[in-house]
């Protein structure tokens, strides 16, 4: 059987394949704008025309509902074809040769205890040995398809239960466990028809404790005529308890308190889990068929000690499942002294597609991409508010103040204020007393208990993640600016100057959602280099990955491609001069201030100088463009 394709072939492939003709195939796409072509989206029903494809980056974008990607993604989603099939079915078509890279059970006792573990222990090497049988196909089928081989299988002890009636009840009983052991254990119910198995027609993992007992099971559903639950997992018993249970702890407990810093990932299932381990990030967990709560929080504490310097990552989906999840995991990890994160992968995969899609250095990568909690769900609170107004910066710091106060660690708690009056543009002063004051009142307990005061429709806090787009941006002169600096930034930033580029990208925006884009096109490496935009979008945190992707593939406003180019080199250079302006205020009136023969006085002239040159030679290289 073939390896992965190596990452040169599967770029080169790429950079061959033109997005417009693949896609044209499927969808009738016309000329929208300077780069750009539109058609009807092929993933949700609609009338007018909302799906963009811009062929110089390869990349999609549906303004309507949200999917984008590159050639594969879209081969994947329209053919449901794997990563490897869809590089393989785009390099014949422009014909390029890919390459590829090469327990024994305790005796048995009285106690009831002991006796579950022994059934579960007897049922996890029953199911094991099933996956090796002729009607386990579709199950050894769906792991493949999803990365996993025979070796990740044993690794994790996949296993598989047969269609059939009782074939765990019978081979069980068979080695002396009762039928009320079983029933007790989980592993067998009770109908009209008498005891049959819980789980039938299914693969299978087991659950374990952090010392490698099995508790009990958690079973993916594979035929189409089961009716059951896509995972149905063991009841409630003796043993098992999914609030208190996490899956994966017994494999990574061991590179958890070895990590320097210690680090626990939390994703949000059994192949994720696999997908991590096997990437080479042996520290993710998942919770078992419910939110992660206080309970799993206790675990993770037991695990990571009160440790500082630890740190707990979340991944989480950017649907409203995950992003209600991200909302209890946060209120849950308020009280941890270690460190919390939230990492969101590239265009909202899970660890295991990403691993599928991307390969395992991206899953190891995805941790460069996490972001502290707290800065993750202030940037959620400031979502919505108009920062160019003050009825708008006053909301917002109502909204974000409680989850500033809430910090348990002072000086953490000092460096996020300074950190939401930059965002604001309030003084300290203002934002430290606002946070006093919500501290005082409980914080976000309180907040989350008090009815807030009305505001006017357009400040309203929107409820955490909403998904952030092109029209949900504030309509100021400022975010105007902004976003059509970064649309050109993203859309021709390889026909823009370097300096000029790069004195641009590097001044703070004023508005979250566009600071956050811009930050990803700052930490872009080579702007020059070909699909380096699609690979900054990638970069961009959630919830601003999709308002990134409109920006990249957004009808830029020019009669032409030349035309684009010069509107985008002007875009820079307003944005420089709205910086030079701004500081040239400030000087103005810090002049005021100061003797005209001070030390002080004299470098603020100075400055001003500069400024005033600096503005000429922009205005110059406008005129001369």
């Amino acid at each position: 059987m073939a390896g992965r394709i190596v990452q040169a072939d599967v770029d080169e492939v790429k950079s061959r394949v033109n997005i417009a003709d693949v896609i044209g195939e499927r969808v009738a796409l016309k000329p929208a704008g300077v780069g750009s072509m539109k058609g009807l989206c092929p993933f949700h029903d609609e009338r007018s025309p909302s799906f963009n494809v811009r062929p110089q980056v390869g990349f999609y974008h549906c303004f309507g509902c949200g999917e984008s990607g590159d050639v594969y993604t879209f081969l994947r989603k329209m053919d449901h074809l794997s990563f490897t099939e869809a590089v393989e079915r785009m390099a014949a078509r422009v014909g390029i040769t890919l390459h590829y890279e090469d327990g024994g059970g305790a005796v048995p006792e009285s106690s009831g205890r002991t006796r579950l573990y022994a059934a579960n222990a007897a049922a996890a090497e029953w199911f094991r040995a099933q996956l090796m049988t002729p009607e386990a196909d579709t199950g050894r089928r769906f792991l493949g398809e999803r990365g996993f081989d025979a070796g990740a299988a044993a690794h994790f002890g996949v296993g598989y239960a047969p269609k059939g009636w009782s074939g765990l009840l019978d081979a069980l009983s068979s080695q002396g466990f009762t039928r009320d052991e079983l029933t007790a254990a989980g592993l067998v119910s009770q109908g009209q028809r008498g005891v049959y198995d819980r789980f039938r027609g299914r693969l299978v993992w087991p659950i374990r404790d952090i010392t490698g007992q099995t508790l009990g099971f958690g079973a993916r559903r594979l035929f189409d005529d089961d009716n059951g639950p896509k995972y149905l997992n063991t009841p409630e018993t003796t043993l098992y308890r999914k609030t208190q249970v996490l899956y994966g702890l017994d494999l990574a407990k061991r590179d958890i308190t070895r990590g320097d810093p210690r680090r626990v990932v939390v994703v949000e299932g059994y192949t994720d889990v696999m997908a991590c381990h096997l990437a080479g990030v042996t520290t993710a967990v998942a919770t078992c068929g419910t939110a992660f709560g206080a309970d799993h929080m206790g675990i993770l504490r037991r695990v990571i000690g009160d440790d500082a310097a630890a740190e707990v990552v979340f991944t989480f989906d950017p649907d409203a499942a995950g992003q209600k999840a991200a909302v209890r995991a946060f209120a849950e990890t308020r009280g941890l002294r270690a460190q919390s994160f939230v990492a969101v992968a590239p265009e909202g995969l899970d660890p295991c597609d990403l691993r599928l899609q991307r390969g395992d250095a991206a899953v190891r990568s995805l941790m460069e991409t996490k972001v502290p909690m707290f800065e993750f769900v202030i940037d959620q609170r400031l979502v919505g508010f108009d920062l160019g107004t003050v009825e708008g910066r006053a909301g917002a710091l109502r909204a974000a103040s409680p989850v500033v106060a809430d910090i348990k660690d002072a000086t953490v708690r000092r460096g996020y204020v300074h950190v939401l009056a930059r965002r604001l543009g309030l003084e300290l002063d203002e934002v430290t007393r606002a946070v006093e004051r919500a501290a005082r009142s409980g914080g976000q307990d309180a907040a989350a208990k008090r009815p807030s005061a009305p505001t006017a429709p357009e400040q309203t806090a929107p409820e955490a993640f909403v998904r952030v787009t092109v029209a949900t941006l504030p309509r100021t002169a400022d975010a105007a600016l902004e976003r059509d600096a970064l649309m050109g930034f993203l859309q021709y930033g390889h026909r823009i100057p370097d300096e000029l580029l790069r004195r641009a990208v590097a001044l703070p925006f004023r508005h979250p959602p566009l600071e956050a884009v811009r930050e990803a096109v700052a930490g872009a490496p080579d702007r020059a280099r070909p699909g380096w935009a699609v690979d900054a979008v990638s970069a961009v945190r959630e919830p601003y990955r999709t308002l990134a992707a409109e920006l990249l593939t957004g009808v830029f406003p020019a009669r032409d491609d030349e035309h684009a180019v010069a509107s985008a080199r002007d875009l820079a250079r307003r944005v420089l001069l709205r910086s030079l302006d701004a500081e040239k205020r400030e000087l103005l009136r810090a002049i005021q201030r100061v003797p005209a023969d001070s030390e002080q006085g004299r470098t603020v002239r100075f400055r001003l100088r500069e400024i005033d040159a600096d503005r000429q030679r922009l205005l110059d290289d406008e005129e001369t463009a």
